[in-house]
């Protein structure tokens, strides 16, 4: 009979991503009633209301085959169980699976090594992965920086990973590059996605797609209108879209020269560097991504890299926004989106 020091053993004799596989697993073993629970608490957090008519004449209304308790609207006369109206709604797994999913996200696993813990199809992984972090992303539009921001803006090349031979709406808008060959692109070309980032001092951080090649006074009034708190202290580098933007959303701005490490006040561009470098060390791993997905994938490395929060906090946040944010997304719906999301 194996030890505990045996089973230890063996345990770290494993891979990085086969540990991930058995923590994953571990961590999803809690009862399938207590995440009813916690749904439910989130759901109906102000009180039991419809979520078709916003009724609060809501009745219990039996269970279905699995268990899932249903609930009936006196008022509209519909019944709803209480994934309804989120992106879980249409989904006839458990949510025990939905939780486990999210344990293999937070862990990092692969859309295959995810799809065999949960016991489910890879394009089902493929798809629940990007409803998530469309609900994740769709949370983030409430967060305000301030006190001192740092904000500079990365590249990534322009991307149409995927699968579209059976698509009868899109169109490749150039050839496809393909494997093996070598493509060299100097400067700032149109076959670079501008992609605007900040991050303050308290760990929180903010970055989308904005436009292609260099960054633009205009790219960065839509990406950080609502998220730059007036009064905040700008800290960039010397391009002069950075200059206009301050000026105009009532910012102090410090400037900081290329390469220079710090200014005499003692600001600096480390923690938006290090933001950047753990981006692009998270987007390497899957080996691509495409630009019409890019920023659910910044959504994604804010919390599980960049954020403050603690692993509990960062699980609690994402199952509640898999359960919470009041949103109708089907499978078919993921791919259908803007194959450059650009806001300038």
């Amino acid at each position: 009979m194996p030890t505990v020091s045996s089973v230890i053993s063996d345990f770290n004799a494993l891979s990085e991503a086969q540990q991930n596989i058995v923590k994953s697993t571990i961590l999803s073993r809690s009862a399938a009633a207590d995440l009813h629970k916690y749904v439910e608490e989130r759901r109906f957090i102000n009180g039991r209301a419809c979520p078709h008519c916003g009724s609060v004449h809501v009745v219990k209304n039996g269970k279905r085959k699995d268990g899932t308790q249903r609930y009936l609207c006196r008022d509209c006369e519909k019944s709803f169980v209480i994934t309804a109206n989120s992106i879980a709604e249409h989904s006839r797994k458990p949510l025990g699976t939905w939780k486990q999913y999210v344990n293999c996200m937070l862990l990092g696993l692969s859309l295959r090594d995810s799809a065999a813990v949960c016991g489910i199809h890879l394009s089902t992984a493929f798809l629940w992965r990007h409803k998530i972090l469309d609900a994740l992303r769709t949370n983030q539009d409430d967060i305000l920086l301030e006190g001192v921001i740092e904000a500079d803006e990365t590249f990534f090349t322009l991307s149409f990973k995927g699968n579209h031979k059976r698509s009868t709406t899109f169109k490749m808008p150039r050839p496809a590059h393909k494997r093996g060959g070598t493509r060299k692109i100097r400067g700032l070309s149109h076959d670079k996605v501008c992609v605007p980032c900040a991050v303050n001092r308290d760990g929180q951080a903010f970055g989308m797609v904005s436009n292609l090649a260099r960054v633009k006074t205009k790219g960065l009034e839509e990406v950080f209108r609502n998220h730059i708190k007036t009064g905040s202290h700008l800290v960039a580098d010397k391009a002069s879209a950075y200059q206009r933007f301050a000026a105009s959303n009532g910012l102090a701005l410090t400037q900081i020269k290329s390469g220079r490490v710090a200014t005499p006040g003692g600001y600096s561009l480390a923690r938006i560097n290090n933001y950047h470098s753990e981006l692009k060390r998270f987007i390497t791993r899957f080996k691509g991504v495409s630009t019409k997905y890019l920023n659910n994938y910044l959504a994604w490395h804010g919390l599980v890299n960049y954020s403050l929060s603690k692993e509990p906090n960062k699980r609690q946040l994402l199952l509640a926004d898999t359960f919470g944010v009041p949103m109708k997304k089907r499978g078919a719906d993921v791919p259908r989106r803007d194959p450059v999301p650009l806001l300038a």
